[in-house]
């Protein structure tokens, strides 16, 4: 049966009530995570550095590297919708501890072990439901739901983020910082609560696991699929290739995350003024979700005139040109413009590859191979972060590290992309 069309897919009697649950709960991060960040980040008695950013990237990420391979595990032995009921219930659980300790001011061991495990449910949960989407649609389909799905659910956290920042203005004049921060915690924790109560109107069994997939599951079960994904894609070098390069520009945008947090806390605004630098971040995060959505609305048409090899090769040299603004100077006008434009290009490159992947995987082998994309590119953006960390002084006002971003992205699309290894008769 033809392909369903964006507004078919929004009105799908089964899988508009997955987006629902997905994107509110994704819109709950991106409240969570302003929160996070203007705690951790943006706290008048705490200065920025570079290595503290780095860190807090890390430790939202670390979860999604090392449960990862075990994740696909535990969703095949039990009811996807009953673990996405029950971790929004323990995360809201947790953010209630979280909101606790940031309204006491305490930033050490006792708050990361907490936010770790917040984070480590958010990774189970977004698995159960892409592992579930395949259940609601048919497969003529699948690859614009999937795209609808990630594309949708970034846009909502950047959404979720600038509700955040405007929640944290309002509280500030009740409150005071950490307070304030405590607050959107709250608002972050009754927003959980929501998401599951929506995943409710989904049934129990109606995004699996199926019978047969119970039958084999086994936590050495999750070990064997990641060593059977880097098998597969070792025969599959141009789906391997992609996954690099999308990996590599997502390290890489991360890397230029980190510059527009340093720029905005210390260099653009007083750092006795950080609320000015949050809502600064606030723009340029707001100018890269409508990057997100422009990068994933225009990849179609590329992939229809160039193919999807020549598509991603095109947008990895596209996303070598916005870092050198940059580098070339270090204001607000340039850092905006970068953010759209890197963000256009790598939400196209990423759109367009998981396409190239989907299309070339069995499915027998989908799920193991997406567990080796997730981690590869979770492992990159930690990267990009931690490299950038010992690259840039604390003002953030350095050439050297756009132009190794834009060098790393021109190289990647030149050598790792090229005509002779990545299949662009395909």
């Amino acid at each position: 049966m033809p392909s369903l069309g964006f507004a078919e897919l929004l009105k799908h009697p089964r899988l508009s009530r997955l987006f629902a649950a997905r994107w509110v709960g994704q819109a709950t991060d991106g409240i969570f995570q302003s929160a996070l960040a203007s705690f951790v980040l943006f706290s008048p008695e705490r200065k920025a550095n570079a290595l503290g950013a780095a860190l807090a990237f890390a430790v939202v990420l670390l979860p999604y590297s090392l449960i990862g391979p075990f994740v696909g595990t535990i969703l095949d032995r039990v009811s996807r919708q009953r673990a996405v009921l029950l971790a929004n219930l323990f995360r809201s659980a947790t953010l209630l501890i979280i909101a606790l300790l940031i309204s006491q001011g305490h930033t050490g061991v006792e708050l990361t072990f907490v936010v770790l495990i917040a984070f480590g449910l958010n990774r189970l949960i977004l698995a159960a439901l892409s592992a579930g989407l395949p259940l609601l649609v048919d497969s003529d389909s699948l690859i614009s739901a999937n795209a609808m799905a990630v594309t949708g659910g970034s846009i909502f956290v950047v959404l979720g983020g600038g509700v955040g920042l405007g929640l944290r203005k309002i509280f500030d004049s009740f409150h005071n910082a950490n307070h304030s921060d405590a607050s959107m915690i709250l608002i972050a924790t009754l927003g959980y609560f929501v998401t599951s109560l929506l995943i409710l109107r989904l049934g129990r069994k109606e995004i699996g696991p199926l019978d047969h997939q119970k039958a084999s599951a086994s936590f050495m079960h999750g070990i064997n699929e990641m060593r059977e994904g880097f098998q597969f894609l070792a025969q599959h070098t141009d789906a391997a290739r992609g996954i690099l390069a999308t990996a590599v520009q997502r390290g890489g945008l991360n890397a230029l995350l980190i510059i527009a947090i340093l720029l905005e806390r210390n260099s653009f605004h007083s750092a006795s003024n950080p609320e000015a630098g949050l809502s600064g971040l606030a723009v340029a995060l707001t100018l890269a979700g409508a990057g997100l959505t422009v990068g994933a609305l225009i990849a179609p048409f590329g992939v229809a005139k160039y193919g999807r090899h020549r598509w991603i090769r095109y947008m990895m040299v596209a996303s070598a040109l916005s870092p050198l603004l940059l580098a070339i100077s270090h204001t607000a006008v340039p850092l905006f413009i970068a953010a759209f434009f890197a963000s256009l290009c790598g939400q196209s490159v990423k759109v367009t590859n998981d396409a190239l992947v989907q299309s070339k995987i069995d499915d027998y082998y989908r799920g193991r191979v997406f567990a080796v994309y997730d981690v590869l590119v979770n492992g990159a953006i930690v990267s990009g972060a931690v490299l950038a960390a010992i690259l840039l002084p604390s003002s953030g006002q350095s050439a050297l590290v756009p132009v190794a971003v834009s060098v790393v992205y021109f190289a990647t699309a030149m050598r790792l992309l090229r005509t002779s290894k990545f299949n662009f008769s395909l």
